[in-house]
C-alpha cells in the first residue's frame, strides 16, 4: 500500500511518534493517519509514575537491565500492580491465599499476563524520553541521526484515554496530543489503563466523551464534552473509515509470494523460557 493507517498503545504510541516524526524529516508520507491510545508523551511529575520517578530510582533501574541485558516483562507487569497494591496485590491476596478461594475468571487479567521483555537499551532510552520530556521540546534528542520534532507530523491522529487511568493519566495524554501538528481528534472512555481500549460495542456500562474543540486545558475539554453511552470503538470505526481506501477482498490464504507465511500466532516467542 502506499500509504497506511497505524495504531500505537502506551509505549507502543511513543515509538510509532517517534517514528513518524523520523518520516517527516525524510518528507515520506507513508502514514494516512495515526490512532494513540492511552499513552503519555512525557513523564507529569504529579503521577504516580511520576513520584517514583526520582533520578536516583530511574538510575538504579538504568544499571539493573543494564546488567541483564533485558527487562523481564514480569517485573514491568510487578512495579505497574504496586502502583495500586490495593485493587492489584492485596485483594488478591487475601481472596486467594487467605481465604483459599478460587481466582475468579477474568479475561483481561489473563490478557494483561501476556507480556514481553525489553532489551535493556530500549527501556533506558524510553525511560530518558518521558522523564526528560524530549518530545515536548522539538530538536531535543535524536532518531536515527534525525532530530524529533511532532510538529511536523501532520497526518491526522485520533487519542483515546481511560479516565481512571492510573498509568497514562488522561489529562496527560490529552496534554499530549498537543505536541502534533496535524488535526487530532480526542476522546475519553470510561475504565482505567487496558480496560478504556479493550472496551467491544455491547457493554451498557460503556461510556465515552468527545469535544470536537482543541484547547490547552484538559479541564476545559471535559466541561465542555458530550457524553456518549456505549464503546468509543463506535467512534472510531466512523473516523478510521472516512480516512480508508474501499475495501478489499480478504485474503485465503496467509503470506504471498514475497512474504512467505512463518509460524501460528501468535509467534514462537512464548514458547522461549
Amino acid at each position: 500500500a502506499k500509504d497506511c493507517n497505524i495504531w500505537g498503545g502506551c509505549a507502543g504510541g511513543i515509538i510509532g511518534s517517534v517514528m513518524l516524526a523520523q518520516m517527516a524529516a525524510r518528507n515520506e508520507r507513508l502514514v494516512h493517519s495515526f490512532t494513540l491510545n492511552v499513552t503519555i508523551l512525557y513523564m507529569p511529575m504529579d503521577s504516580q509514575m511520576g513520584i517514583m520517578a526520582t533520578e536516583g530510582l530511574l538510575n538504579k533501574a538504568r544499571k539493573h537491565t543494564a546488567k541483564k541485558g533485558v527487562l523481564d516483562g514480569k517485573e514491568m507487569s510487578r512495579m505497574f500492580a504496586w502502583l495500586r497494591p490495593n485493587d492489584l496485590v492485596w485483594s488478591y491476596w487475601v481472596n486467594n491465599y487467605l481465604l483459599g478461594n478460587k481466582p475468579p475468571a477474568f479475561d483481561i487479567l489473563y490478557w494483561n499476563c501476556d507480556n514481553t521483555r525489553l532489551t535493556s537499551r530500549f527501556h533506558t532510552e524510553l525511560m530518558d524520553i518521558v522523564a526528560n520530556k524530549w518530545l515536548a521540546h522539538p530538536g531535543e534528542f535524536e532518531s536515527g541521526g534525525i532530530p524529533i520534532d511532532l510538529k511536523k507530523v501532520d497526518c491526522d491522529v485520533f487519542a483515546m484515554a481511560g479516565d481512571t487511568d492510573h498509568i497514562t493519566p488522561w489529562k496527560n495524554c490529552y496534554e499530549s496530543t498537543m505536541f502534533f501538528g496535524g488535526k487530532c481528534e480526542f476522546v475519553l472512555s470510561n475504565s482505567g489503563h487496558i480496560q478504556a481500549m479493550i472496551n467491544p460495542p455491547g457493554n451498557k456500562k460503556s461510556l465515552y466523551f468527545t469535544n470536537p474543540a482543541r484547547v490547552a486545558s484538559p479541564e476545559e475539554w471535559l466541561a465542555g464534552a458530550k457524553p456518549n453511552q456505549g464503546s468509543w470503538w463506535d467512534r472510531w470505526i466512523v473516523w478510521l473509515t472516512e480516512r480508508s481506501g474501499d475495501l478489499v477482498a480478504a485474503p485465503t490464504a496467509l503470506g504471498n509470494a514475497s512474504h512467505k507465511a512463518m509460524d501460528p500466532a501468535p509467534g514462537t516467542y512464548v514458547l522461549e523460557p
